[in-house]
């Protein structure tokens, strides 16, 4: 079918409803901007906090069990019992409920700090399990390798254990803000700020469907392209894939 043979009221249509996107898209261009930024500085701060908390708890959690490097059965018990603990509880709710711990670490139980403080807890947990299971992946006949080279426990976690994780650590990096990006979307429920503050009061509460979507189609390019990026990484460095 030819535009000539579309009708007049269709083209009419389409023509307004592209005309309300540029208004709306115009309208609200700053906050966008400053709310994309809002959102990708909690996802990349909480995200770096939950690694560094993460990456140190999930290597502890695979070599502490019995018969393993630093075995030690009843610390690896205690510490998966508060990883599982944290990891049950569904975000919004363990938002809400650290509301007086924000407030007393950091002065204020709803900002962006408090909300990086409670993604940061939120995410290391999910991390640390994560990089257990990579850790736990790493063949066993590498580390009876490096052992009868003379390899002390800490030269086997990181000469052995974290390089031949490294891919998927990578990997769970990226799952993990990716996650982090939708729950910067929960935390503008609370009124913290961002793309997710936006989109419920700005675009559900004031009947915007088109800002809605507009957001929603931000925030799924942003996913896009932090995936991409993971992916791409964790590709680079294995050894075990031709780049």
């Amino acid at each position: 079918m030819s535009p000539d043979q579309l009708s007049p009221d269709f083209l009419q249509s389409v023509q307004t409803f592209l005309n309300n996107v540029g208004a709306i898209l115009y309208t609200y261009r700053e906050r966008l901007w400053l709310d994309t930024l809002r959102t990708m500085w909690m996802t990349i701060a909480s995200a770096s906090l939950g690694t560094a908390l993460g990456i140190p708890i999930g290597v502890f959690l695979a070599t502490t069990k019995k018969n393993e490097l630093f075995a030690c059965p009843w610390a690896n018990v205690v510490v998966g019992f508060v990883a599982n603990y944290f990891r049950a509880i569904p975000f919004i709710i363990l938002a809400v409920a650290m509301m007086p711990f924000t407030r007393a670490l950091v002065g204020s139980g709803i900002s962006i700090t408090a909300a990086i403080v409670v993604l940061a807890i939120a995410a290391t947990p999910f991390i640390a399990r994560l990089i257990e299971t990579a850790i736990r992946e790493v063949d066993q006949g590498l580390i009876e390798a490096a052992r009868a080279y003379g390899a002390s426990p800490l030269q086997i976690v990181f000469k052995v254990l974290i390089p031949e994780a490294l891919p998927s650590i990578v990997l769970t990096i990226t799952n993990a803000t990716v996650a982090l990006i939708g729950y910067t979307a929960m935390v503008g429920a609370l009124g913290v700020g961002g793309l997710g503050q936006l989109a419920i009061n700005h675009g559900y509460q004031q009947n915007k469907p088109i800002l809605t979507w507009t957001i929603v189609n931000m925030i799924v390019v942003i996913v896009v392209i932090v995936q991409y990026l993971g992916e791409r990484l964790a590709r680079r460095v294995n050894k075990r894939v031709r780049t």
